[in-house]
């Protein structure tokens, strides 16, 4: 956080969102320029690679400005917004010692106008001690952030363009300098061979946000700046060259959720030595079970809510299922707790959810907490404590018509368990062929916390609760 000593307004900046994240994209602003604004007033919704979350405002008073518009990806450390403080009168005369406004405490502002909101970078006070070097920032002058930004290789202000040729030397539409603001939107336009700030910039004093970088890349203008000089277009080989095709393609950067789903899939894969097992498993008894039970209480019970109390009880049963790996010790963490993730697709993608504390839920406990972790999928809003600590993951594909799958492990986890979908088939009962409601269990496991034995008792165990719910009544 910062404020402009000589005009009594202050920066709220991006906090460090925790958990090494250095990013967000700004979803939306609750506030607009020239709104009055309280303290702990929630003003802008950001979506990390974790969470969407609603930032508050740690100041009072006028927003002046607005550093971003939605859709564009903000760093730790950078202003996302300039409020003037509420009593804070403007003239020269209103200036203290060393050019301070006379309202503001060396602190930075009184008590009253402090934030209590717990954001990392912010408290209830300033340090006394506050660096006055400034920066430009579209256009407009603002304090250097109290905090250091996250991003250690970001520089203050953008690096100075390589000087042109005096061949190229003429004033032309590609001599514009426009002022970048984020070193991510610098290097995607570095990535596709264009120079940020040729682009014109459509954000707050003409700054390049990375949808204008996104529309240069569309349009061809990174391929254009691949072309050796001297190079003939017939010669060119580029997306421009073939528009046609180009027109009909379409490019989606891997950011946020996805890049960090990218990221953990492929470090599994490479990882883990796991192995899979699977079981067809007679469901009949389960939806007979499931009829009976929710007509004795008069309350609804989910087919996910009854599987996953037969999951908890098998993992109490064989334990080193509800294990991690801690690669930089060499050591098997068995875990005392049980935090049951939920995988779960939601509008930002794959994300698990994790009921903390299932191991000392009664059914209807779990039957309530796994109907709340499926409700707020709808939204993927979950907090960023709701997706940390899980120790053993249980993912229901068979809610996409799907009967199998060979699930990757959620890391550090050592197992995940799926359930295909229900479907009528011919089984044989007591020696004679029928039909029945029948699914398959899909079990992968990390092969360097346990050998085939334990899985597949695990999943034995599990497949039998399905079959005969009433095997389960000696663990509980």
């Amino acid at each position: 956080m910062s404020a402009d000593l000589n005009t009594g307004t202050r920066e709220f900046i991006l906090p460090d969102l925790g958990e090494g994240l250095t990013e967000a994209e700004l979803i939306s602003w609750k506030v607009e320029i020239g709104d009055e604004v309280h303290v702990d007033q929630m003003v802008v919704e950001v979506e990390s690679a974790k969470s969407v979350v609603e930032l508050p405002c740690p100041y009072a008073g006028q927003v002046v400005s607005l550093h971003a518009n939605a859709g564009d990806t903000v760093s730790a450390g950078q202003a996302l917004l300039t409020v003037a403080e509420a009593g804070v009168e403007m003239g020269a005369g209103d200036e203290g010692d060393g050019g301070t406004p006379a309202s503001v405490s060396q602190s930075g502002s009184s008590t009253e106008n402090s934030s209590g909101a717990n954001l990392i970078g912010y408290g209830t006070s300033e340090p006394k001690t506050r660096s006055t070097k400034k920066r430009s920032f579209g256009g407009k002058h603002a304090a250097a952030p109290a905090v250091p930004t996250v991003i250690p290789d970001a520089p203050s202000q953008p690096p100075a363009e390589t000087p042109a040729s005096p061949s190229n030397s003429s004033t032309t539409a590609n001599d514009r300098v426009s002022p970048v603001s984020s070193p991510l939107v610098r290097k995607l336009a570095k990535d596709h061979g264009i120079s940020a700030k040729s682009l014109p910039g459509t954000g707050p004093g003409g700054v390049v946000t990375r949808a204008d970088v996104m529309a240069a890349i569309e349009s061809g203008a990174g391929a254009a700046a691949h072309v050796p000089a001297g190079t003939s277009p017939a010669k060119a080989s580029s997306p421009a060259a073939s528009s046609d095709q180009s027109d009909r393609d379409t490019r989606t950067p891997i950011t946020g959720l996805r890049k960090v789903v990218s990221e953990r899939l492929t470090k599994s894969r490479q990882e883990i030595p796991e192995a899979t097992i699977w079981l067809d498993v007679d469901a009949t008894e389960l939806l007979g079970t499931k009829r009976a039970l929710e007509a004795r209480t008069g309350e609804k019970y989910s087919l996910l809510s009854l599987v996953a109390r037969f999951v908890v009880a098998g993992l109490k049963k064989y334990p080193i299922i509800n294990s991690s790996i801690d690669t930089a010790a060499g050591e098997i963490v068995t875990h005392g707790d049980i935090n049951l993730g939920l995988a779960a697709q939601t509008p930002r993608g794959l994300m698990v959810p994790v009921v903390h504390g299932a191991g000392e839920m009664s059914l209807r406990q779990m039957r309530d907490s796994v109907s709340e972790t499926v409700g707020k999928a709808a939204s993927g809003k979950f907090d960023p404590s709701e997706l940390s600590g899980g120790t053993f993951t249980l993912n229901n594909y068979g809610v996409f018509g799907v009967d199998g799958s060979a699930p990757i492990i959620n890391l550090p986890e050592v197992a995940m368990l799926g359930l295909g979908r229900i479907k009528d088939r011919p089984w044989v009962v007591d020696g004679e062929l029928t039909v029945r409601k029948v699914m398959y269990l899909s079990f992968v496991f990390d092969h360097r916390a346990c050998d085939g034995q334990e899985p597949s008792e695990f999943l034995t165990f599990v497949a039998d609760c399905i079959e005969n719910p009433i095997s389960l009544l000696p663990e509980l």
